[in-house]
């Protein structure tokens, strides 16, 4: 009897088991169907390079602090009573589309705190609907990383390789190496502290005797997120090894000048660049004290080290202008010797704002100078904001730079 009753039982057992195998099967094979893993998906790329368009014209959409979550889940922050029971990062997304329809930018820069990470799931997913409308439209775009996108699921390095490959994307996790060697071609600098370190060069007008030469340069610049010093927790900072590179990609740029073909009103003495990192510097402090364009509403929030940033941008001279964000309720321009630093004011219902003060952000105008029969070198670079509001206010315009100042 126990010999019968072992063999009943086991048979059973059998059974059962057979049942689980079969079952973990099909799921498997349902799953993959679900997820469509026999297709191969290839990034889209954007028409290259970036230049000029054919009226000589060149615009940036600054999008700063998404603080994108979980999409319909993460509520707004910081909003009107009556606006909050439907408010959500929705509401973020349907700005974003609204500026890309209603300003026709030709490039997107996205200059931090993308994501919120302590309200991400899953980092990927949530980069995937921040940057949804500018993968949607078709345009080249890029991003670099704030003090929160890395508290998810992804760490910095993981988060510029992911953004680097999605669609439209001229993001680059870091600059490539340069070299007298051609191994080093296309291989990734490994000596410059942070992730998403990156120049993106700006060609001339189409049919323009400077369409194949860059005339306006893009610098992105990781700033870091968190640091100890000295025992003092402070916000992250712009390193040496990054400043380094940049006084090697100005030296480069500039002497480009001397060796293009062209008159001597064609271009700038020095071609002008703008940069983009999140934190601000610490001089930026001292604006509060001086003449700005915009609101000065909260406290700066940088970093107690301060690396020399101002001192090697106006050495380099070809940074006219640096756009940052963090601060989600400064939206001013103010001028630090010679140099304009911009805040791009949020964007980002999920992030802290201000009640009845409308989400915003900041739109980048170079022009081409026009010759007698072609066009020029860049002549005039300008600036406005956007706001969240019935008539989609244009506030705030300036000019930040022009070649000919005293026109």
């Amino acid at each position: 009897m126990e010999m019968e009753s072992s063999k009943s039982g086991n048979w059973k057992h059998s059974l059962v088991y057979l049942a689980f195998i079969t079952m973990i099967i099909h799921l498997l094979l349902h799953k993959h169907k679900l997820s469509g893993n026999d297709t191969v998906r290839v990034k889209r790329n954007p028409d290259l390079p970036l230049r000029f368009r054919y009226d000589g014209t060149f615009k940036i959409l600054q999008v700063a602090d998404m603080h994108y979550g979980n999409g319909i889940m993460s509520r707004c922050r910081d909003v009107l009573d009556e606006e909050f029971p439907y408010c959500s990062d929705l509401n973020t997304t349907h700005f974003l589309n609204t500026l890309i329809l209603s300003e026709n930018p030709d490039f997107i820069a996205f200059t931090g705190d993308n994501i919120f990470g302590p309200s991400t799931a899953d980092a990927a997913e949530s980069l995937l609907e921040a940057f949804g409308p500018a993968m949607e439209s078709g345009l080249p775009w890029a991003a670099i990383l704030g003090n929160h996108d890395q508290e998810s699921t992804m760490n910095r390095v993981e988060l510029m390789s992911f953004i680097s490959l999605m669609d439209y994307s001229v993001s680059q996790t870091n600059p490539s190496a340069e070299g007298p060697s051609s191994s080093l071609k296309g291989s990734m600098m490994t000596d410059i502290d942070g992730f998403g370190n990156y120049n993106l060069r700006v060609y001339g007008a189409p049919g323009s005797h400077l369409a194949n030469s860059s005339i306006f340069n893009l610098l992105f610049l990781d700033s870091g997120d968190r640091a100890v010093v000295q025992g003092v927790r402070t916000y992250g900072w712009i390193k040496e090894s990054q400043l380094r590179w940049v006084r090697g990609i100005s030296q480069r740029f500039q002497g480009q000048t001397s060796d293009t073909d062209q008159s001597a009103d064609s271009l700038p003495p020095t071609i002008p660049a703008l940069g983009f990192f999140h934190i601000p510097i610490p001089e930026i402090r001292q604006l509060y004290y001086k003449k700005i364009v915009g609101q000065f509403q909260e406290a700066v929030a940088c970093s107690s080290v301060n690396s020399g940033v101002l001192e090697t941008l106006v050495s380099i001279g070809d940074v006219k202008a640096v756009f940052m964000g963090h601060d989600h309720t400064n939206d001013f321009c103010g001028n630090l010797d010679g140099i304009w630093f911009c805040y791009g004011g949020g964007i980002g219902y999920h992030g802290y704002g201000k009640a009845g003060w409308p989400r915003r952000a900041r739109v980048i105008f170079a022009e081409l100078g026009k010759g007698d029969k072609a066009w020029m070198g860049v002549e005039r670079i300008k600036t406005w904001k956007r706001l969240d509001d019935e008539k989609l206010s244009k506030v705030d315009e300036q000019v930040l730079w022009d070649h000919w100042p005293s026109r």
